[in-house]
């Protein structure tokens, strides 16, 4: 959900007369920790079905990962939107604490998910999710809401997740206008329009 949050932000703010050369302008403290975040939780999602060890660290991995992803968001908190990103993962990471490390997700809203998928999840093996049950502690934070056509991608989110989401929009939506397209567009124009000086 948060790539598609990215994605959509990518958009709007183009459309807004923003530039992507505005991205290259932004300045993180640890910003090497987002990327090897990501490698880590692909990793740990790909190998724990078929290595043991893993399979039983995996939710303090996932843990682990949430912990370190909150700290880099709090050294950055300066930055626009990242104490709204922080208050999402923050959320995200108390429901999954409080329930073992997994993320509870509710089996009736992700019904349209197909059969495979509730199976697996049912039975704890996909990825850093788990079924919703009656011993779910906090469960309106878990995945709850469903994301169907005509959404692109079915998907079910939580209310971290669209906390996150507002807080990745401000973001980048500040990178972005910080270095409008048409300002640019306006000096190209008048420097190939400028009539030539005769010496």
């Amino acid at each position: 959900m948060v790539y598609d949050g990215i994605i959509l932000s990518l958009l709007i703010g183009w459309f807004r007369g923003g530039s992507l050369k505005g991205l290259a302008t932004m300045k993180l403290r640890g910003g090497w920790l987002f990327p090897l975040l990501l490698v880590v939780q692909m990793v740990i999602f790909f190998l724990q079905e078929n290595v043991t060890w893993i399979a039983k660290i995996s939710n303090e991995i996932f843990l682990l990962v949430y912990i370190t992803g909150l700290v880099f968001l709090w050294l950055n908190r300066h930055q626009p939107g990242f104490s709204v990103i922080f208050a999402g993962v923050l959320l995200n990471f108390i429901v999954m604490a409080v329930n073992g490390g997994r993320m509870p997700v509710s089996v009736e809203a992700a019904q349209f998910l197909g059969r495979e998928y509730i199976e697996a999840l049912k039975a704890g093996l996909y990825g850093k999710h788990q079924a919703i049950t009656s011993d779910t502690l906090l469960p309106f934070l878990g995945d709850i809401i469903p994301l169907s056509p005509p959404y692109p991608r079915q998907q079910v989110i939580s209310i971290g997740d669209v906390v996150m989401n507002v807080g990745a929009f401000v973001f980048i939506q500040h990178l972005m206008l910080s270095a409008p397209r048409h300002r640019a567009d306006d000096a190209e124009k008048e420097t190939t329009t400028a009539p030539a000086i005769n010496k």
